[in-house]
């Protein structure tokens, strides 16, 4: 078994891809045959696996989740009652409520079997840059 802890620096809301670091994770940790689980040690973002070919799909996606979720100063959104760090912090844990932090990728003949196009991507929610950490364990 590997394990290792992976920094993601954000800069505000969207799609952070960092499959290339992954796939150079299970290539170093010589495992032919196994599961590398992904994890975000965190409650305001998430992480998605999506296609890495079109960047449309990012901004389509970023659209689709701030129509769904706005800013909870948006008028739709006043039933929010926690709203510590601002406007969009209740929105952020909704988000990530709504996907997950959590992703199994099987790994054969020492590679991640994803698709052709996909990619994983942490899914920053939050306005202010921050310093994200996933942790990534092959077993």
């Amino acid at each position: 078994m590997r394990q290792t802890i992976l920094p993601v620096s954000t800069s505000g809301p969207g799609l952070y891809e960092f499959t290339e670091e992954a796939a150079r994770f299970v290539q170093q940790a010589g495992v032919d045959f196994g599961l590398l689980t992904v994890f975000v040690r965190h409650t305001s973002c998430s992480l998605v696996i999506q296609e890495n070919a079109d960047p449309d799909v990012r901004r389509d996606l970023d659209a689709f989740f701030d129509r769904l979720v706005p800013p909870s100063d948006d008028p739709s959104m006043n039933w929010v009652i926690h709203r510590m760090e601002g406007p969009d912090d209740m929105p952020a844990h909704i988000k990530a409520a709504l996907t997950q932090t959590s992703i199994g990728i099987p790994v054969s003949e020492g590679r991640m079997t994803l698709g052709t196009w996909q990619g994983i991507y942490l899914f920053e929610h939050r306005s202010r840059p921050h310093r994200r950490e996933v942790v990534l364990h092959l077993g």
